[in-house]
C-alpha cells in the first residue's frame, strides 16, 4: 500500500513538474518586433513538444536553455536574452547573433495598433502602425 501511494505520488509530481515547465516555456511565444531598418523585422518563438524554435525571413532555429532567460540560438552561434517588465512578464528580447546585436519588443495579443489624428470633417490620416 505505501509503494503505491509512493509510486502514485511520484507520478503526479513527474507530471505537475513537466506541466509547469511548459508553462513556464510558453511565456516566451509570440512575435518580437525590431526597430524599422534591423537585419530582421520581426522574429516569432514557438513552443513544439516541450521545445523552443525561433523563426525569422534570415531562418530558423532551435533554442536551448542557458540559464533563466537566456537561450542560444543554435543555427547562428547566437544568444537570446529575453527581457522582462517590473512585473515578471516576458516583453522583449536582446539577441546576439551573426554579428548582429537586435532588441525587440513583444508584439501583445497579436493585435493591430494605429495611431491616427482626426482633424474635423475630414478621414483619419494613419501616422503609423504595427503589424
Amino acid at each position: 500500500m505505501k509503494k503505491g501511494f509512493l509510486f502514485l505520488w511520484v507520478v503526479l509530481a513527474s507530471f505537475s513538474t513537466a506541466l509547469a515547465q511548459k508553462d513556464s516555456l510558453q511565456e516566451y511565444t509570440g512575435v518580437y518586433l525590431f526597430p524599422e531598418g534591423s537585419v530582421v523585422p520581426d522574429v516569432e518563438v514557438t513552443l513544439t513538444d516541450s521545445i523552443l524554435n525561433m523563426y525569422s525571413t534570415a531562418g530558423s532555429s532551435l533554442l536551448v536553455k542557458e540559464a533563466k532567460d537566456l537561450y542560444t540560438i543554435v543555427e547562428f552561434q547566437g544568444t537570446a536574452l529575453f527581457k522582462r517588465s517590473e512585473t515578471g512578464v516576458v516583453n522583449g528580447v536582446h539577441i546576439e547573433a551573426g554579428g548582429y546585436i537586435l532588441d525587440g519588443i513583444k508584439k501583445e495579443n497579436g493585435l493591430w495598433s494605429f495611431r491616427y489624428i482626426q482633424y474635423p470633417g475630414k478621414m483619419p490620416v494613419i501616422t503609423e502602425s504595427i503589424k
